[in-house]
């Protein structure tokens, strides 16, 4: 039975139709935003990508506290989305907080290692 499976005719039927799967594939349209014309924004390093986590962990911290400053001031604004921006704001505030403390970690290791 093996033999028949690894026979020179079996694996070009096989190669065959991974190939056809492979055309099919490469013609179906994806939902990327390149496929879509819209040009995607990658950080080129790492050094951007830390950045622009951080900023966004910023922004929700602002958004949070302008919530919370609009419901202070009497803004009609339901609580649910007050209690709902904080809990964000804190989310990934400790996210951070938790990423940062395993690089520093892996950093310590990386210097304790003998040479």
């Amino acid at each position: 039975m093996i033999d028949k499976a690894t026979s020179p005719a079996n694996i070009q039927s096989m190669l065959q139709t991974l190939r056809s799967y492979q055309t099919q594939a490469s013609q179906l349209p994806t939902d990327t935003p390149a496929a879509a014309g819209v040009a995607p924004q990658q950080p080129t390093n790492f050094a951007q990508m830390v950045s622009g986590a951080i900023a966004q962990v910023n922004d929700t911290q602002l958004e949070s506290k302008r919530l919370q400053s609009a419901y202070e001031r009497g803004e009609d604004l339901p609580l649910s989305d007050v209690v709902l921006g904080m809990q964000k704001s804190s989310i990934a505030f400790e996210a951070t907080l938790q990423i940062r403390n395993k690089v520093l970690k892996a950093y310590e290791d990386i210097m304790n290692m003998p040479v």
